[in-house]
């Protein structure tokens, strides 16, 4: 019940993850989902608008969902059932303190930091993103540390570029809802197609060093970050394509109909190459 409650969670609110995640070995889907399932309770802690605008409450309901998550990892138990399968799994992979305890020093960020130095920044993406990666990697090389020691950075640097080609998707959200800048001396009422050339350079820059590492993954997890690597690709290609006024204003997205595409090359091709 635990896992079927985190797959609910990622049906619910990411139609590219979980897609990809469909391209996993069954034992490495249900594990990912329980991984994404708490990251995003936590993430709509911080930005959902029925909890108003005092950061208080948001700041006691991560500061109760981080305790009872590292407390569940000791003990094995939790009534929170998207906290028990990720304890589950954390437990099963040696997911500890050290990777959970950034991501909500990040997701706290987010309740009082509206601006960001590049040092901010970098530490923010690591906690919110990067570890992220970090604990999918866990499950993918099931104990093998050597592996995990040479894929961590590919790893962090896939987590990097999710997130800052979300940051540039949502910059219309973040700067006129939220009344956030996650990218430094970047002002929105002056956004440019230079400017946002320059993020995607960056951007492409960790898909391109991302994609030496996931050629490296196990044969159970590679066809699915291939996917989720070739989705957020697609949404930096369409990126580059529209104008940043429009990009200022709303919301880009791929349709469903190219991210199914995009889903069935991948999967042709690990038939393909499967042994």
């Amino acid at each position: 019940m635990a896992q079927a409650s985190a797959a609910a969670v990622i049906s619910g609110y990411s139609t590219s993850f979980g897609w990809a995640t469909r391209l996993l070995a069954q034992a490495e889907r249900g594990d990912v989902r329980s991984i994404y399932a708490l990251v995003r309770v936590a993430d709509e802690i911080v930005d959902d608008p029925d909890l108003g605008p005092d950061p208080a409450l948001r700041r006691r309901l991560l500061d109760g969902l981080e305790a009872e998550t590292l407390r569940t990892i000791d003990s094995g138990r939790s009534a929170n059932l998207v906290v028990h399968a990720f304890a589950r799994v954390a437990r099963k992979h040696g997911i500890d303190a050290s990777l959970i305890e950034p991501f909500f020093a990040s997701m706290r960020a987010d309740l009082t930091q509206t601006d960001h130095t590049g040092h901010s920044l970098d530490e923010y993406v690591y906690g919110s993103a990067e570890v992220v990666g970090l604990m999918c990697l866990r499950i993918f090389i099931a104990g093998d540390a050597a592996a995990y020691e040479r894929l961590s950075p590919s790893a962090r640097r896939l987590g990097s570029a999710f997130q800052k080609v979300n940051f540039l998707r949502d910059l219309a959200d973040d700067y006129d809802v939220l009344g956030r800048r996650y990218f430094p001396q970047l002002d929105p009422a002056r956004f440019s197609d230079a400017h946002r050339d320059e993020l995607l350079d960056d951007i492409d820059d960790d898909l391109a060093a991302a994609a030496v590492g996931i050629a490296e993954l196990p044969v159970g997890s590679r066809r699915a970050v291939q996917a989720a690597h070739a989705l957020f690709g697609a949404l930096s290609q369409r990126l580059r394509r529209t104008p940043a006024s429009d990009i200022r204003r709303r919301r880009v997205r791929v349709p469903d109909s190219s991210k199914a595409m995009i889903l069935l090359r991948v999967f042709a091709r690990g038939v393909v190459e499967r042994p």
